[in-house]
């Protein structure tokens, strides 16, 4: 896992979430798709630096914020701005589209 890549969980994602543009990637460890995105997710972290966060959270380790989003699928990642929900993805996305959609919000 990137060392600037956020893992949050239930407790904390509220919190981790209040301010800017956040990216939350719901995964979980038995999930091919999810594993592809860890080194694309680190990617971004570094190419986005300061402007925005990148954040994973484990749906097996954590329930109830997928429950509260309704994730159905994994990955699913969930672009936040000011704690308010903006715009989902699902599935194996690119770098580069990830950018784009975070740059949107910023």
């Amino acid at each position: 896992m990137a060392a600037n890549v956020i893992i949050t969980s239930d407790a904390n994602f509220e919190r981790d979430i209040a301010t800017g543009v956040v990216l939350v990637d719901f995964w979980a460890e038995w999930c091919g798709p999810c594993q592809v995105m860890i080194p694309r997710l680190g990617e971004l972290s570094e190419k986005m630096g300061e402007t925005a966060k990148v954040m994973k959270m484990n749906v097996d380790e954590n329930p109830q914020t997928p429950q509260k989003f309704r994730i159905m699928s994994i990955p699913t990642m969930i672009v936040f701005k000011d704690g308010k929900p903006v715009e989902q993805l699902v599935g194996v996305k690119g770098v580069e589209d990830l950018e784009t959609t975070l740059k949107k919000y910023l």
